[in-house]
């Protein structure tokens, strides 16, 4: 079943699965929503009556689209402008597409499956040559050392080691500039 529907002054022909790239909508990641001004509905070659047609989708993330350059330019004036802009976007999946009433009947006959709830693993610590050797997996928080802050305390240490064995230096004489020979006449 197809339905098209009008969100964002923008029209967007839909069916259940597909993922679309609408104007930015409220929620989060996550969330379902409906997209309540569906203008028409089928199903293959026959119409339905929209009104009686529900359209869920669940927001995948709110994102902003390519960069559009705006340049402003005024002959003979010295005036140019330059300034870019992102769009705010939402990328949705669309759940479900139907009569509410049959869609209801449906998911009654045919339950799902849950999901196992999900188990939370505690912050891993990386070593120096871990770290540097490979990524770890997506979702799993590490504190990663740079060879930079290591490298910055001994610097400091021995840096001061060295200025209490030697006195200090004098600092250079400077030259005083050579005088240019008078231009000939």
């Amino acid at each position: 079943m197809f339905a098209i529907v009008r969100t964002g002054g923008k029209q967007y022909r839909v069916s259940a699965g597909d993922k679309i790239a609408v104007e930015k909508l409220a929620g989060n990641a996550g969330d379902t929503i409906d997209l309540g001004d569906v203008i028409l509905a089928g199903d293959g070659g026959e119409l339905k009556d929209a009104a009686k047609v529900k359209v869920a989708a669940e927001i995948i993330a709110q994102a902003k689209s390519e960069k559009v350059t705006v340049f402003k330019k005024r002959r003979r004036h010295n005036y140019r402008r330059k300034a870019g802009h992102r769009q705010q976007m939402t990328l949705l999946r669309i759940v479900q597409v139907g009569d509410s009433k049959a869609e209801k009947a449906a998911a009654k006959a045919a339950p799902r499956k849950e999901a196992a709830p999900k188990v939370e693993e505690a912050p891993v610590k990386v070593t120096k040559t871990e770290a540097v050797k490979d990524e770890p997996a997506k979702g799993v928080e590490t504190k990663k050392e740079t060879k930079a802050k290591k490298a910055e305390p001994v610097k400091k240490a021995a840096t001061a080691a060295k200025a209490d064995d030697k006195p200090a230096a004098k600092p250079a004489a400077k030259k005083a500039p050579a005088k240019k020979p008078a231009p000939k006449k």
